[in-house]
C-alpha cells in the first residue's frame, strides 16, 4: 500500500486516477481516550494504515488504576483543558473522540461525572475545534442511546411497548409485552432513524454528546461521524468490574471455575462486535468524510443470546454450564439489535469477526486488570 500525506484541506484523501484502496492520504487525528480499551485498538489501527496520531487520555483511576503507567506516544491531557487542546489542535484534520466515563452509572450521585467528563468534555472539544478551524469528528457513541429496541407483535404489527414492570419480572415474564393486547413481541432490527430514548445515565450523557456535536455541525458546517457501538469485546477488555461488558464478567467467572451466572432467561438478543472491527470502523470513517450528521450502528450483524454468549465462552474454555439464575435487573432492555446497513452503504464497514469465532478467541485472550470503583465523583 502507497501511503502519501497532505496538507490539511486538500480535499479528497484516495488520490485522483490511481486505485483508492492502494492510495491513502495520511492524516493528522487527534485520538482522544488513546490508553483506553477501545481507544488503543483505534490507535493501533490508524498507525497501521499509516495516519499520524496525536493520542491523549486522562488516565483516570477509575479505568486505569491509582497509579497508571501512561502508554508510550500518549500524553496525559483533560479533554476539559481547553488552552492544551486547542493547542493540541493545530495541524489536525480529524478529531476521533473516544473518551468518555463509561457504565450505567450506580446512582444519581454518578451523573455530575457523565455530564462532566462527557458532555462538558465533548463542548470543550467541539469549541476548541471550531477555533482551530478542524471540522471533522469521529465520535465514539453507543447503542444505549436508543433505549429499548424495536419490537412487533404479531397480531397488531410494529408497537412501542411500555417499560416492563418489577412484578412481571419478578414472575418470569421476561419478555415486553403488547400495549394493545398483551401479547409476548418479538425482536426487529434497529435502524438510526429510531427515536433516541435513554435509559441510563451513562446513555443521557452520549446522547447529549451526539445533540453538541450536531449542532456544531450546523452552527460551523463541520461534519461528524457518529459510530454507535453495539456490545464490544476482545483482547485488553477490563476484567472482572461492574462497568465490564458481561462476556468479560462470564471470562471471569469461568477463569475462577464457576459457571457464567445468566440473567433472566437467557434469551435477550444482542450483537456483539469485536474491538478489532470497532478500530476498523474508527479508520474508515476518519478516511471517508461525510457531510453533515451522520449517525452509523456499528455491529457484526449476527445476533446472539445472552446464554449463547455464556455458552460459547464455557465450550471455548472447557468451563462448567452456564446457569440461567431467572434474577433481573430493573431498567434493563429486553432486546437490541442493529441494523448495520448503513455503515455498509457509506463506509463499506462490514464486520469480519463473528462472534462465534470472537468469543472463541475471546475466552482465552489476554483482558486488562480489574480496577476497582465506579465513574469518579467530581
Amino acid at each position: 500500500m502507497a501511503v502519501r500525506s497532505l496538507a490539511r484541506g486538500q480535499g479528497a484523501y484516495h488520490l485522483g486516477g490511481e486505485c483508492p484502496e492502494c492510495v491513502v492520504v495520511v492524516m493528522r487525528v487527534l485520538l482522544t481516550g488513546a490508553a483506553g480499551f477501545i481507544g488503543g485498538h483505534v490507535r493501533s489501527g490508524l498507525s497501521e494504515r499509516g495516519h499520524e496520531v496525536v493520542g491523549i487520555d486522562l488516565m483516570l483511576a477509575s479505568a486505569h488504576g491509582e497509579k497508571p503507567a501512561v502508554p508510550e506516544g500518549v500524553l496525559r491531557v483533560d479533554v476539559r483543558d481547553s488552552e492544551t487542546i486547542e493547542r493540541l489542535l493545530t495541524g489536525i484534520d480529524v478529531v476521533c473522540h473516544q473518551a468518555a466515563v463509561v457504565g450505567a452509572g450506580v446512582d444519581a450521585n454518578d451523573s455530575p461525572a457523565f455530564a462532566s467528563h462527557n458532555d462538558f468534555g465533548t463542548a470543550v472539544l467541539l469549541a476548541a475545534m471550531h477555533r482551530a478551524r478542524c471540522h471533522r469528528l469521529v465520535l465514539a457513541s453507543s447503542m444505549v442511546v436508543y433505549g429499548d429496541g424495536r419490537y412487533r407483535c404479531d397480531r397488531h404489527g410494529k408497537v412501542d411497548p411500555p417499560p416492563r414492570l418489577d412484578n412481571d419480572l419478578r414472575q418470569g415474564r421476561f419478555d415486553n409485552q403488547c400495549p394493545v393486547g398483551g401479547e409476548p413481541l418479538s425482536w426487529e432490527l434497529v435502524d438510526e432513524d429510531a427515536p433516541l430514548r435513554p435509559r441510563s445515565l451513562y446513555a443521557a450523557s452520549k446522547v447529549a454528546q451526539e445533540h453538541f456535536a450536531l449542532a456544531w455541525s450546523l452552527s460551523s458546517g463541520g461534519s461528524v461521524t457518529a459510530l454507535r457501538y453495539h456490545n464490544v469485546y476482545g483482547d485488553r477488555m477490563p476484567r472482572n468490574t461492574p462497568y465490564s461488558g458481561v462476556a468479560a464478567m462470564f471470562r471471569s467467572s469461568l477463569e475462577a471455575g464457576d459457571a457464567p451466572q445468566v440473567y433472566e432467561d437467557g434469551q435477550q438478543a444482542r450483537d456483539f462486535i469485536h474491538v478489532r472491527d470497532i478500530a476498523e470502523a474508527n479508520v474508515r470513517s476518519v478516511e471517508e468524510e461525510l457531510a453533515g450528521f451522520t449517525p452509523l450502528n456499528v455491529s457484526s450483524g449476527h445476533p446472539v443470546s445472552i446464554g449463547e454468549v455464556a455458552l460459547l465462552l464455557s465450550q471455548a474454555r472447557n468451563g462448567p454450564s452456564p446457569v440461567v439464575t431467572g434474577e433481573y435487573r430493573s431498567g434493563d432492555v429486553r432486546h437490541i439489535v442493529a441494523d448495520p446497513s448503513r455503515a455498509a452503504d457509506v463506509l463499506g464497514f462490514r464486520a469480519s469477526v463473528s462472534p462465534a469465532e470472537g468469543l472463541g478467541q475471546f475466552a482465552w485472550a489476554p483482558l486488562r486488570d480489574a480496577v476497582s470503583g465506579g465513574p469518579p465523583r467530581v
